[in-house]
């Protein structure tokens, strides 16, 4: 899989949340070239198994080494959650050592403790990344004091992609599970929003939640570590292109992906097609 030659910046989600993660990370660094894919196709990633989740992310990440990326982010909790550490472990050894593949729990796990006074914090999120507890062990690992309390939002995804966002009828299902992290822990005062998803609800999400609560959205936060990362590991960033484009790929239909992203990014895409089921990994 080695490729000597500069490569755009691998971006991966599921499906569409993960261009919430490229739209700050190119605000933040538009010198360079992206590469977005979306499994759209076999989305959504959060209820799946741990295997699943690994083998799907394993094809994706395969694929865009293959095509010229030497540094890949899982713009996604649940794959971050469930295939990222098994990848760094096992894969990117056999691989090829100097490709990296990175996160976008952590990065929020950093920060959080300057974010919090009482030190009890939220996590808003699918229900495999809360079953996965992996907000809980990284912020444990920098910050043991705070206390974490996970809850599942299962409807907040299809209301975001089936464009019910704005709707009267999300109401309902915004304030219900804001309700039910209160009532677990009625001294959080900040709340991480732990789908890439869901920042498209936060006009909702801020009118429900309780004023004393930070909504922490991760996209500006995991722009600024990848910045802070290509600074401090030159040998990555100079196999990293810079020529300020961005072209997407997607498992799906790609006319259906371009309409669905225009949302996310306000600005008209063009995608390709790619069947990453087909894909054969090399051991």
């Amino acid at each position: 899989m080695r490729m000597d030659n500069a490569g755009p910046i691998g971006i991966f989600d599921s499906g569409y949340g993960g261009l919430t993660i490229l739209d700050a990370i190119r605000r933040e660094l538009p010198q360079y070239d992206y590469l977005y894919l979306g499994d759209n196709a076999r989305a959504p990633y959060g209820p799946r198994s741990f295997s699943v989740v690994y083998e799907f992310t394993r094809q994706a990440v395969a694929q865009l080494f293959h095509m010229g990326c030497h540094l890949v982010v899982l713009a996604c909790n649940t794959a971050s959650a469930k295939a990222l550490r098994t990848i760094q472990q096992q894969d990117l050894p056999r691989w090829d050592a100097q490709r990296r593949v990175l996160g976008i729990i952590r990065p929020t796990a950093e920060v959080i403790g300057s974010l919090t006074k009482t030190r009890h914090i939220g996590v808003m999120a699918t229900e495999g990344t809360v079953k996965s507890l992996s907000y809980e062990m990284e912020i444990e690992k920098l910050h043991p004091d705070i206390r974490v309390t996970g809850v599942a939002c299962p409807f907040w995804v299809p209301l975001v992609e089936y464009n019910e966002a704005s709707s009267a009828g999300a109401d309902y299902f915004v304030r219900k599970y804001i309700d039910e992290m209160m009532e677990a822990d009625p001294l959080i005062d900040a709340a991480i929003l732990g789908c890439t998803h869901y920042p498209l609800l936060m006009p909702k999400i801020q009118r429900y939640m309780p004023k004393q609560v930070q909504v922490i959205a991760q996209g500006g936060y995991v722009a600024k570590s990848l910045a802070d990362y290509l600074q401090r590991h030159p040998e990555v960033e100079q196999h990293c292109s810079k020529g300020g484009h961005t072209h997407y790929l997607t498992s799906e239909n790609p006319e259906k992906f371009a309409e669905q992203a225009q949302r996310f990014l306000n600005e008209p895409v063009s995608a390709e097609h790619i069947d990453l089921a087909t894909i054969t990994v090399k051991q």
